[in-house]
């Protein structure tokens, strides 16, 4: 392996790790209600669809739905959990996948699992969502990551 090689494996593997902090700050920040942090995290013309709330299309509509609908369903005793990310790089674009536990302690205390597909790009340096989407149940068949 040459030193071209090696940089690019150390870049991706740098990525990785950027888009993982990147879905972890937006799982913190949405659990604690920091909605105008959340959209620095997006991209100008991101689209988001989470569940039965509907798809936004870029940052003014993503804005409506942090703060018209998330502020009034997300309680500060309520948490939020990723895990299990799967994700691929392809230069400055990238798809994740993640498992999304929500624990809720109103009306009575329950877990909630669905499943995060994601698309990230590199703007400024910066990894930041183009676009989110949240379903559940947790769908029977998971996606290709390398289609």
């Amino acid at each position: 392996m040459n030193v071209e090689e090696l940089e690019k494996r150390v870049r991706k593997l740098e990525d990785i790790e950027e888009i993982k902090m990147l879905h972890r700050q937006y799982v913190f920040w949405l659990a604690n209600r920091q909605f105008k942090e959340m959209l620095a995290l997006f991209t100008e013309d991101a689209i988001v669809n989470i569940g039965q709330h509907g798809l936004r299309k870029g940052k003014k509509e993503i804005e409506e739905l942090f703060s018209d609908v998330f502020s009034k369903v997300v309680n500060k005793k309520d948490g939020h959990l990723v895990a299990q990310p799967i994700i691929s790089v392809d230069g400055d674009r990238a798809k994740g996948q993640w498992i999304l536990y929500l624990f809720f302690t109103e009306p009575s205390v329950s877990w909630v699992q669905g499943k995060h597909v994601c698309e990230y790009v590199k703007e400024g340096g910066k990894w930041k969502f183009s676009s989110v989407k949240f379903t559940r149940p947790w769908p029977e068949q998971v996606e290709n990551l390398d289609s």
